[in-house]
């Protein structure tokens, strides 16, 4: 089943059950998908053109991003009300996400991306970070992978870095 559909059937089902605020956070997820389908077609020629599983969790990640930082904004300004709406959405967004990597696994695959892309200094940083992108989106913070990536590229050529 695909993202759209899950997104869908969980939309029908917070209808049916009432559940207010789930419902709100649904509707969130299907206007920024639909959003995204309106600028690809307005972007190529094509017409039947919609954003696949790839962007759908891109958009996600994106919208939990944006969710995480609203949270710690609402707590630095002393309101715990919105800090905790901002927290429960992120819940209901992250039963789409796949499961995240652990240290350990995000480790072993930045590793095999930099032999696989045969990256052997920081100038194919793109590379690794792009292989890495096409396989694990989703599934990892590719603003804490990058650091990493450099580390690890600079570790094997320390005259570049």
């Amino acid at each position: 089943m695909d993202m759209r559909t899950r997104v869908g059937n969980a939309l029908k089902q917070a209808m049916k059950d009432k559940a207010v605020d789930r419902l709100s956070t649904l509707r969130l997820i299907n206007a920024a998908i639909k959003d995204k389908d309106i600028a690809a077609r307005g972007a190529s020629s094509e017409e039947a053109q919609c954003c696949g599983d790839a962007e759908v969790l891109a958009i996600l990640g994106k919208m939990t991003k944006q969710r995480q930082e609203s949270a710690r904004t609402y707590e630095e300004g002393g309101r715990l009300d919105l800090a905790e709406r901002e927290l429960q959405e992120i819940n209901v967004i992250e039963e789409f996400l796949p499961k995240q990597l652990s240290d350990k696994e995000v480790s072993e695959a930045i590793l095999a991306a930099i032999t696989s892309t045969s990256a052997e200094s920081i100038r194919d940083m793109g590379k690794v970070m792009g292989e890495l992108k096409g396989r694990f989106t989703g599934q990892m913070d590719f603003g804490k992978v990058g650091p990493m990536v450099k580390d690890q590229l600079c570790a094997a050529s320390p005259g570049q870095c």
